[in-house]
């Protein structure tokens, strides 16, 4: 008992002349050395040596180290390690740098606005991630994002606003009007009803016999209407807006494709993970890849853009304590989250028929 208590002193004591021990420690340790053999079975310190009748004192713990009581003290007065830090704390500690989700603005071209459409058809490769079982379940997430829907309805064509088609080197245009006072249109020059049928023939072969138009829509783009066409843009646009300029209505048939964001898969999205767009610079910041490899946290990845920024969409399942942790801690140091955008979209982009976004 009386080396326990020794090696359990504060290290001034433990270091002092016994002259300087307090009384109690005195007398404890005076009567250990005394009588070392009384009650020999009961001390755990002491025992018989099988070979020999002498008394075998065992040794006194060995003193803590120097790092280790320098550790010690650096606890006590608060100062740990990054390493050591909760696992939010240090995600919201995180300097990157962060860039808001874009506000689609009104435009004529249908891949100007979150092309979300193609979550349907998304490859199983697409996704990145140290396990295949968690990237499986991030791939189901997401294609459950969006639903798809045809139907058969006759369309007046000044409803109609924008193209499917990629937009190349054109800048970007909020309504066919705009479009259609480039030079490009203007050489097109419909200044009759005979222009008007001829420029609207070019791009619509049969539209004068009932041929159907296909078109597509998107409900986080509001109420446009998209011509899947992808030649004869100007003359399209052009006989568009002199329809509309001399209240001329031209009801075609037409194949619509709808896509709608899915509220209950946003809904499951929400409650089974924490979605949220991480900067190019992420993949190669020394503090984020130490905390999403050394936790194993279950996680996935897939590219959003592919341009300068490189962004991309981090998943991180709730369910795993120290991967809701790593999601909370990136949305408070900045990390836009998509769930969060996706669920606003419908507001931000009301666009009307032919005009830019109302307020």
């Amino acid at each position: 008992m009386a080396w326990r208590l020794l090696s359990d002193l504060p290290s001034d004591i433990a270091t002092s002349t016994r002259h300087d021990w307090p009384p109690l420690v005195r007398v404890a340790t005076a009567r250990a050395v005394q009588s070392p053999c009384a009650n020999a079975t009961g001390l755990p310190h002491f025992g018989r040596s099988p070979e020999s009748s002498s008394i075998m004192m065992s040794l006194p713990e060995p003193m803590p180290s120097l790092t280790s009581q320098i550790a010690r003290l650096a606890q006590r007065l608060g100062l740990r390690s990054k390493s050591a830090l909760p696992v939010q704390e240090r995600a919201s500690g995180l300097q990157l740098p962060f860039a808001h989700l874009p506000e689609p603005e009104p435009s004529i071209f249908w891949n100007d606005g979150p092309c979300l459409q193609r979550l349907l058809e998304l490859p199983r490769g697409a996704l990145s991630g140290p396990v295949q079982e968690d990237k499986a379940r991030a791939h189901a997430a997401l294609t459950r994002l969006v639903s798809k829907l045809s139907m058969q309805t006759l369309v007046d064509l000044r409803q109609v606003d924008g193209f499917g088609a990629q937009r190349k080197n054109e800048p970007s245009y909020p309504t066919f009007e705009a479009f259609a006072s480039t030079a490009a249109c203007r050489q097109v020059r419909i200044i009759s009803y005979k222009d008007f049928a001829r420029a609207l023939g070019t791009a619509l072969p049969g539209f004068d016999t009932g041929a159907t138009i296909e078109l597509r829509q998107a409900s986080w783009l509001g109420e446009r209407l998209y011509w899947a066409g992808d030649h004869h843009l100007e003359a399209f646009a052009s006989a568009v807006a002199y329809a509309r300029l001399r209240g001329l209505e031209v009801s075609l048939p037409a194949n619509v494709t709808e896509y709608r964001l899915d509220r209950p898969g946003l809904h499951a999205l929400d409650a089974d993970y924490h979605a949220v767009t991480m900067p190019a610079q992420a993949w190669s910041d020394r503090e984020f890849m130490a905390l999403l490899l050394d936790s194993h946290v279950p996680y996935a990845r897939l590219t959003l853009l592919r341009d300068t920024s490189n962004s991309e969409l981090l998943l991180l399942e709730r369910r795993d304590p120290t991967a809701n942790a790593i999601g909370e801690g990136l949305k408070l140091a900045g990390a836009p989250d998509l769930i969060r955008y996706l669920r606003d979209l419908p507001q931000i982009t009301r666009f009307k028929v032919g005009q830019p976004s109302q307020d």
